[in-house]
């Protein structure tokens, strides 16, 4: 249920008073730490929740004893907190739908490690994993770290009541740490705040204050950027690119204030944190400072068609896929499909306020006229029902018809005629999509990919 500060709690009530408002409450979560889901089985109550930025999932024995304490902590409750890996950045509970099974399987994976299935019994507090993608052609100093090598990261996010009985069977991860870092930083955005920033490059190609970036941001709906593992990254990390992901204001956070801090009529803050992020790269010489690129899709193009307004010198060059970058006018068109919902994350454009804070920062309504705008590529569905395939079209021609004439950077428009909104079907299509994304920043960025 939901707590005072919108966050989740956990409580209960007798199986015929779930309507009444006499439900016991068992524990808040503490100030570094939020419930973000949970799943309950005959034995068990799986609950997945975020410390201090990082995922974290355990198990609690029922039935849950609450009468020693009128509000508990989740160290009260005895969990089994399932070890993890101590740079995993992304955990996917698996169908689960035995109600009866102590066994409760995920998909753990980051940057640096591949997916891999574990399954967790819950009963015996042991896990074993039951398959790890393989890569093919990876680099041969690839590491494997036991289950032990978890306690020590475990311990250091805070869980100081771990022991050590509970791993008791040693597993082996394939971990590319060695070979690939990735790093967690916290930048200070325009107004104070911390904002998350993870940095992804080779320890042997990558050259500081020499190399080009790829900068990721969605910021939206409060969904976390995806940081899974995804093999195609390794073909510009292993020529010196790094890859680095901004969770800006509006996205996915410790805390559903993270997302309310940046939307609406905040929404300004998700685009200032996206740039306070790509200036730090270069500040802090991960980038060099005009080999810089921004990718965001759909809604994050949003962020990053504003960014690109706001600050064109700051990026050479930037892929929008499947962009919504005319919201103003699709926010003032209640017939499509997304318009009314959108209002929640956006704003309602009817009402002044929100119509002026809307027009301050959308895409369409503040390109630069006689200014050098950045190399863009924007890729857009023609069955798209999310996104209107004009809105990609008509942001193309006003930057081409707005922008300095004599910039010899380019802004292609590249539409797939048969795919919706989450691309086109089938084996390959992926690959070839990525493929182009890639060849158009190396060509654009003057960058030898041979």
């Amino acid at each position: 249920m939901k707590c005072s500060n919108e966050g989740l709690c956990l409580a209960r009530c007798r199986v015929g008073d779930i309507q009444s408002t006499t439900w016991q409450n068992i524990f808040f979560p503490s100030e570094d730490t939020s419930l973000q889901d949970m799943d309950i089985f005959n034995g068990h109550l799986v609950l997945c929740l975020n410390k201090n930025g990082f995922p974290m999932i355990c198990s609690i024995d029922l039935p849950i004893n609450v009468d020693c304490k009128p509000q508990m902590q989740i160290e009260d409750l005895d969990p089994w907190i399932f070890p993890i890996p101590s740079n995993s950045c992304t955990i996917e509970p698996g169908s689960n739908l035995d109600f009866m099974n102590s066994v409760y399987r995920v998909v753990l994976s980051s940057p640096v490690i591949p997916d891999m299935i574990v399954d967790y019994d819950m009963a015996r507090r042991t896990f074993s994993i039951v398959q790890q993608e393989e890569v093919l052609g990876a680099p041969g100093n690839a590491q494997l770290y036991s289950s032990g090598y978890e306690l020590d990261a475990l311990q250091h996010r805070g869980i100081e009541k771990v022991e050590k009985d509970q791993i008791v069977e040693l597993q082996r991860w394939k971990d590319f740490s060695d070979t690939y870092c990735c790093e967690r930083k916290e930048v200070i955005s325009h107004d104070g705040v911390r904002v998350p920033l993870t940095i992804l490059y080779s320890q042997k190609a990558w050259k500081s204050g020499q190399s080009p970036a790829i900068l990721h941001g969605y910021g939206a709906y409060g969904e976390i950027l995806d940081k899974s593992w995804r093999v195609d990254r390794l073909s510009l990390l292993d020529r010196g690119w790094v890859m680095a992901f901004a969770d800006v204001r509006g996205g996915g956070g410790d805390d559903p204030s993270w997302h309310k801090s940046g939307n609406g009529l905040l929404k300004q803050n998700s685009i200032h944190d996206f740039v306070s992020c790509g200036r730090y790269l270069i500040d802090e010489g991960y980038v060099q400072r005009d080999q810089l690129s921004a990718i965001g899709v759909s809604a994050g193009c949003v962020l990053i068609g504003a960014a690109l307004n706001m600050f064109p010198n700051l990026f050479r060059a930037a892929i929008l896929k499947v962009p919504f970058l005319d919201i103003l006018n699709s926010l003032l068109d209640p017939t499509l499909p997304l318009t009314i919902l959108d209002y929640e994350e956006f704003g309602n454009p009817q009402i002044k306020a929100q119509f002026e804070c809307i027009l301050s920062y959308s895409p369409y309504e503040n390109i630069r006229r006689g200014g050098c705008h950045p190399s863009v590529l924007v890729s857009a569905s023609f069955n798209d029902s999310r996104v209107g395939v004009w809105e990609g079209a008509k942001w193309v021609a006003k930057v081409r018809d707005g922008t300095c004439s004599l910039c010899s950077r380019c802004v292609i428009l590249k539409t797939n005629m048969t795919a919706g909104h989450f691309g086109e079907g089938g084996r390959y299509s992926q690959c070839e999509e990525t493929a182009y994304d890639y060849a158009f920043l190396a060509k654009v960025m003057g960058i030898d990919m041979n």
